[in-house]
C-alpha cells in the first residue's frame, strides 16, 4: 500500500510539474494533477514487474531507500509523461 501511495504523490507532483514547466502541456492544476496521478500509478506498477529486484524488497518488507527512491522515481516520471501526453494531444487536437 506504501508503494502506491508514493507513485501517485510522486506521479502528482511530476504531472504538476511538467504542466507547470511548459505551456504547451498544461492542462491546467486539477488535470495536472488527475493526469499525474493515473501515470505515476501506471509506471508505478510496471517498474516492479520490468525489475523483479525491487518488487521482491517490496514483499519480504525490507524497503530500502533505493527501493522508495526508485518509486518515487517512477511515479513521478510516469506523472510527467502522461501529463506531456495528454497536453500535446490536447493542444494538438484543439489546432
Amino acid at each position: 500500500m506504501e508503494q502506491i501511495l508514493m507513485n501517485l504523490v510522486a506521479g502528482a507532483l511530476g504531472g504538476n510539474a511538467a504542466g507547470k514547466a511548459s505551456p504547451t502541456f498544461d492542462l491546467g492544476t486539477i488535470g495536472n494533477t488527475i493526469a499525474g496521478l493515473v501515470g505515476g500509478g501506471v509506471l508505478g506498477q510496471l517498474i516492479p514487474l520490468v525489475l523483479p529486484a525491487i518488487s521482491a524488497a517490496a514483499t519480504s518488507g525490507n524497503f530500502s531507500i533505493g527501493g522508495i527512491l526508485t518509486n518515487l522515481i517512477a511515479g513521478g516520471a510516469g506523472g510527467a509523461i502522461l501529463t506531456a501526453i495528454i497536453g500535446a494531444v490536447k493542444n494538438k487536437a484543439a489546432a
